[in-house]
């Protein structure tokens, strides 16, 4: 697991059934290549985000697939339609294995 990595969603807590709401996303992420060398001349190994998704109530909203080229801490905005009171899970993978999530709830109001 990559050191320092942590996700971040921006997400409206309140919006009228049907309403089309925008989501701001950002994970902290260094993005190592697996090019690159550290100060003994070791080749520090790729650690990349290579897909993020979004899922509402258990239904796909968007699902990302990042090449090596991404750059550090990847930013998405995205509106989303929400049709009724649920939670977004918001789902990071990185080359290594590891999965970072958060959710966030909206309520219909």
């Amino acid at each position: 697991m990559a050191s320092g990595v942590k996700p971040r969603v921006k997400v409206p807590k309140k919006a009228a059934a049907g309403e089309a709401i925008t989501i701001k996303t950002l994970i902290s992420h260094k993005m190592e290549s697996g090019q690159r060398k550290d100060k003994e001349g070791n080749v520090i190994p790729r650690s990349i985000i290579n897909r993020f998704t979004c899922a509402f109530n258990g239904k796909s909203v968007v699902d990302i697939t990042m090449e090596p080229a991404i750059s550090t801490n990847p930013y998405f905005q995205f509106d989303a339609t929400v049709p009724e009171a649920g939670e977004f899970v918001f789902t990071w993978y990185d080359d290594d294995g590891s999965v970072y999530d958060t959710k966030k709830s909206v309520a219909i109001g």
